[in-house]
This record gives C-alpha cells, sequence and structure tokens, in this order.
C-alpha cells in the first residue's frame, strides 16, 4: 500500500458549499483554493459553471490563479454545462448522473439505456476538447452492480479517465466498500474515486476501505462539509492514510488547522474543539493517568504530534487532574509544588471545578494558590 499513488480531490468548493445554508465569497473560494494547493491537494473541484454569475467569475480566477493542481467543474452530462466549464479554463470535468435505479425511475424519470446514452456523449464531447473527465455515478452504492460495472466499462470506452465510485446517502460500510470497488476494478478495469457521504459516520472509514480495494483517487472535504451528514474530512483521509494505511502523501499537514479553521470561518459552521485531526481537543488532557502518562512520554496518548498538524498540547486543569498535572502546571510558572501541597490543593480544585462545570483557567488556578497558601 505504501508504494501506491494516491491522488486527492477536494470538493470544498462544490459539495462543501451545497452544505445546506452556506456560501463562499469569491474571494473566499480564491483563498481556499490556494491553501488547498499549497497544502497538496491534486485536483480542486472549484464548482458548477453553468450556474454563471459569481460561480462562473470564482472558477474563471481560479484557473487563472496559477495553481499547481488540476481545476475540475462539475457537470450534468449535458453539452451546455460543459460549454460553461471550458470557457472557465479548468482542464478537468465531472460529468455525473444517477445510476440508481430509484433515482432513475423518480429522479430522473428515464431508462437505464438513457443513462448510458446521456453519459456517452457527453464525456465524447469533453474528451474532444481535451478535457481530463471523471464519470461521475452518482447513488452508486444503491446502483444495480452489474448496470453499474456497464455503465464503467461504457464510460472508459467513451474516453473517461475514472469512475466516481458516489456514495450519495451514505449508506455503505466498510466491508461492503471492499467487496464493490474491488469487483468494479476487477470487471470494469477503471480507476475509481471514492466519493463518501457521512450519514452513518463512515465516510472516513469507506474511503480508506476504497482505497485498500485499489481505489486511487478519493474525495473529501475540508471539516467534512457537505450535503446533510457531509462528505469525507480531507484532514480525516490524509491523516490516516499516513498513519494507519502507511501512505504519505509529502503534504504540508502542519496547515490543516490553519485552513480548518479559515473554512470552518468562511462556512459560518463551527469547528467543535472534539472534532477529529484538528479539533482543538485533540492534545488536550485532563485525566490525570492521561495527563501523567503523556508527561512522560507523549506516546502513550497520542497517535501523532499535535506541530503535525497545527496545533499545541494543552494541559487541562480540571475535575478529573491529578497530582502530576498541578505540579507541571505550576512549574510553568516557576512554582514548585511539593506532593504534600499538591494533594492538598488538589481538593480544593476539585471542588471548584464541580461548583463551576468546567476546568480552571490558569489565574483562577493562581487565585486558589494564594488563598489557600497565602503565597
Amino acid at each position: 500500500m505504501s508504494e501506491k499513488k494516491i491522488f486527492i480531490v477536494d470538493t470544498t468548493l462544490r459539495d462543501g458549499e451545497q452544505t445546506a445554508g452556506v456560501v463562499f465569497a469569491n474571494r473566499e473560494k480564491i483563498r481556499i483554493a490556494r491553501f488547498l494547493d499549497e497544502m497538496g491537494v491534486h485536483q480542486i473541484e472549484a464548482g458548477v459553471p453553468v450556474m454563471g454569475g459569481d460561480e462562473k467569475e470564482a472558477i474563471t480566477n481560479i484557473c487563472r490563479a496559477g495553481l499547481k493542481a488540476s481545476i475540475m467543474a462539475w457537470n450534468r452530462p449535458v453539452i451546455s454545462d460543459i460549454e460553461a466549464s471550458l470557457e472557465c479554463g479548468v482542464d478537468a470535468v465531472a460529468i455525473s448522473i444517477s445510476t440508481s435505479d430509484i433515482h432513475i425511475k423518480y429522479k430522473l424519470q428515464a431508462s437505464r439505456e438513457w443513462v448510458l446514452e446521456k453519459m456517452v456523449k457527453a464525456v465524447e464531447f469533453a474528451k474532444k476538447h481535451g478535457m481530463y473527465v471523471s464519470a461521475n455515478a452518482e447513488d452508486a452504492s444503491r446502483t444495480d452492480m452489474d448496470f453499474l460495472i456497464q455503465y464503467a466499462k461504457t464510460a472508459k470506452e467513451a474516453g473517461a479517465d475514472r469512475l466516481r465510485y458516489c456514495d450519495t446517502v451514505g449508506i455503505l460500510d466498510p466491508f461492503t466498500t471492499f467487496e464493490r470497488v474491488s469487483t468494479i476494478i476487477e470487471k470494469a478495469q477503471i480507476e475509481i474515486e471514492m466519493h463518501t457521504h457521512d450519514d452513518f459516520g463512515m465516510a472516513t472509514a469507506n474511503t480508506l476501505a476504497g482505497v485498500k480495494a485499489g481505489a486511487n483517487y478519493v474525495g473529501v472535504t475540508v471539516n467534512g462539509l457537505g450535503e446533510r451528514a457531509g462528505n469525507a474530512a480531507l484532514e480525516e483521509v490524509v491523516m490516516a492514510l499516513r498513519h494507519i494505511l502507511k501512505m504519505d502523501l509529502s503534504f504540508k499537514t502542519e496547515m490543516l488547522h490553519e485552513v480548518s479553521d479559515y473554512v470552518s470561518r468562511a462556512s459560518g459552521r463551527e469547528l467543535p474543539s472534539w472534532k477529529a485531526i484538528v479539533g482543538t481537543n485533540m492534545f488536550a488532557h485532563e485525566s490525570g493517568i492521561h495527563a501523567d502518562g503523556m508527561m512522560k512520554n507523549p506516546k502513550t496518548y497520542e497517535a501523532f504530534h499535535p506541530e503535525e498538524v497545527g496545533l499545541q498540547r494543552q494541559i487541562v486543569i480540571g475535575k478529573h487532574s491529578g497530582t502530576a498535572a498541578l505540579k507541571a502546571k505550576f512549574a510553568e510558572y516557576g512554582i514548585h509544588l511539593s506532593e504534600f501541597k499538591a494533594q492538598e490543593l488538589l481538593a480544593k480544585v476539585r471542588s471548584y471545578c464541580v461548583s463551576l462545570k468546567r476546568p480552571l483557567f490558569d489565574k483562577e488556578l493562581m487565585y486558589i494558590y494564594e488563598d489557600y497558601f497565602g503565597e
């Protein structure tokens, strides 16, 4: 696995902005694109050109920004959509159409044959104009496997460079994902992009399962933004690839917290302190046993160093703290606490934390010390 080449496809500016209630200003879109490019994202899905107006202007400006990443635009299998994408100057297009019977019957009100025909015409048109093409199978996870394989083979014959396997309503589990992606690769011989949603909290897990099955493109968004419960989170996928699957993409991961914070503010969506990888609680230790072990060797309770994602380690003094953490906290201020003093002070600290229903700020800790010991 460590020798396999994986490409990160970030769709924060397209699927991320489709989060209900989220709108990025054009300047924010360009800033986010620059951040993604600097971090090492291989392909940026910048938006939907056929929307026109600000959307088309932002995509055009991103294309002119001189980024190293490939710039992709999202399209329906409609020639006018692709023409709008070409006008922006993108080098890649995603051509998306539903493949599940429930979508074909109720959303498209068409047939499987119609789906294949529309996709082929759009792919051939895009390839004729020199585009890199992703043929998106919307709702792939609920699509009949025989038809999905037919769709993949037909897309490849039409010139598509890869198939985007979309778990549109987030119903996959990692075991099913591995089995299905393996089957498609074996029978259709086409490159696969994983595009997973988090409705059951398994978007990142399903993405990794797809990679283990042979997918070499992974679709992500910063902070897991996206429709409903969101998409697989860029920060989770990149760090899991590095530390769990031992696949280092040479990303500037030290930028992750900064970028997550910026996207959080731009999207108006809070970055929870408990957010995996980039939440501030990732390296905050309160429990006495944990803090004591961490101070002896950070690896006892940390999967990776905080600096790797742009965070810092914190010792939090609260109800569950022990004397080791208390002594370490006072040592930061040049105060040596004996074990006896630490034990005395700890009881007072715990009582205060229970009454306040929170941990203590450093100044509050000092006030308690002054009141209790008169120093």
